[in-house]
């Protein structure tokens, strides 16, 4: 069963047990990454054919909490807040990711003409270290909702 039109975003519901696994498929053919979520009833092959399984909905059944990667608390999708709090984290290492960029294609020419006193790029290396730590921990900070 490949489904013609499925567009990226496209959530499926209630798919009867020997479809799902086709529902799976069909955008994977297409060459797009495809998530799965399930309660854990009738849903063991699917979540192994998806790109992304085992997304554990907290109202399910023990055994998919269990096995599951990532369990949502509530029973609705639309109502995760993991993909808000994973997009709050991308934020994160991308910013520092152009940050050790920039101090790398700033400093370190200078330093190897030897403009730069070496133990100042010694404290900005370590003030580095801990400005990454400092921004990650504002990630403990997120609240769903």
């Amino acid at each position: 069963m490949r489904e013609a039109g499925i567009a990226p975003g496209d959530v499926f519901a209630e798919v009867l047990p020997q479809s799902k696994v086709d529902v799976v498929k069909g955008p994977q053919a297409e060459g797009r990454s495809v998530p799965m979520a399930g309660d854990g009833v009738n849903d063991a092959a699917a979540p192994a054919q998806a790109d992304l399984g085992r997304l554990a909905m907290g109202t399910g059944t023990d055994a998919a909490i269990e096995a599951g990667h990532l369990t949502l608390v509530r029973g609705n999708l639309r109502a995760a807040d993991a993909i808000r709090l994973a997009r709050r984290t991308l934020g994160t290492i991308r910013s520092h990711l152009f940050r050790a960029f920039a101090y790398n294609v700033g400093a370190l020419p200078l330093a190897a003409a030897g403009l730069l006193n070496p133990m100042i790029t010694g404290a900005a290396t370590a003030f580095s270290s801990v400005f990454v730590v400092g921004d990650s921990l504002r990630l403990r900070t997120f609240r769903a909702g």
